[in-house]
């Protein structure tokens, strides 16, 4: 799976097939053979290089392999061996290709969110603790609070402050987990992301007034959601009592 979304991470931006051609050397253009794509093994065994033209292979591709797949022994643990654990998978999944996604090109891609957003739906209602009505109302609140930021942002702060890719991928994590996880994801995504640019700033890496890709931290406070929701949503509103 960790490969298979190293492939997602490179065509999907190019608007390009994810299941044809098979990968292929982007220096030299060599197919690539099935032994020389293991994930990670194969990585380690060519030394890092291509076998045709020598060419660096970059370190991405094993680390996404190996983030998803302790990700996956992440969810197991905390979820157990479960059909709501193959779905929270899938979805740490996703939020690893959405991140690197954003990362690289500042978007997030329709063909992932829109179609995420009926299959979260489907899901709550079937085999996820969410139900039915707390996924709707996960849906409007998710999409329906960065809708309402996008729309101000301009009066507030004479610039646009929210993409579409955005609204669209929280709109998805409400429908898989719940208006209380959408927004708990969004507080988390604010808190984390504000702390990065101001060190970022400080740091002369970025500009004030520079923009910063927002889906990796709407994806970190997704997975956070998704993980502890319940525990954090619990001790913080004992907290305020």
């Amino acid at each position: 799976m960790g490969s298979f979304l190293t492939v997602c991470i490179h065509r999907i931006p190019q608007g390009k097939s994810v299941v044809v051609p098979r990968s292929k050397c982007p220096s030299c253009g060599v197919q690539i053979v099935w032994y020389d794509n293991i994930p990670v093994w194969s990585f380690l065994w060519l030394r890092g290089q291509c076998r045709m033209c020598q060419q660096s292979i970059p370190f991405r591709y094993p680390l996404i392999e190996i983030v998803n797949g302790l990700g996956y022994l992440l969810v197991v643990w905390r979820f157990g061996l479960a059909w709501s654990t193959v779905i929270y998978a899938g979805l740490f999944s996703v939020f690893l290709v959405v991140t690197w996604i954003d990362w690289d090109h500042q978007i997030i891609p329709d063909l992932i969110t829109l179609p995420g957003i009926v299959v979260g739906v489907l899901c709550a209602g079937f085999w996820l603790p969410t139900g039915w009505g707390n996924s709707l109302m996960g849906l409007l609140v998710g999409g329906g609070v960065l809708l309402i930021l996008a729309w101000a942002s301009p009066f507030l702060f004479g610039k646009e402050g929210m993409g579409g890719g955005d609204i669209k991928f929280l709109a998805m994590v409400g429908a898989f987990l719940g208006w209380k996880a959408a927004l708990l994801a969004l507080m988390i995504a604010s808190v984390v992301g504000a702390c990065c640019g101001v060190a970022l700033l400080l740091a002369r890496v970025m500009e004030r007034g520079q923009y910063i890709p927002f889906g990796p931290y709407l994806a970190l406070g997704s997975l956070t959601a998704m993980l502890w929701g319940n525990e954090i949503w619990t001790w913080y509103f004992n907290g305020l009592i």
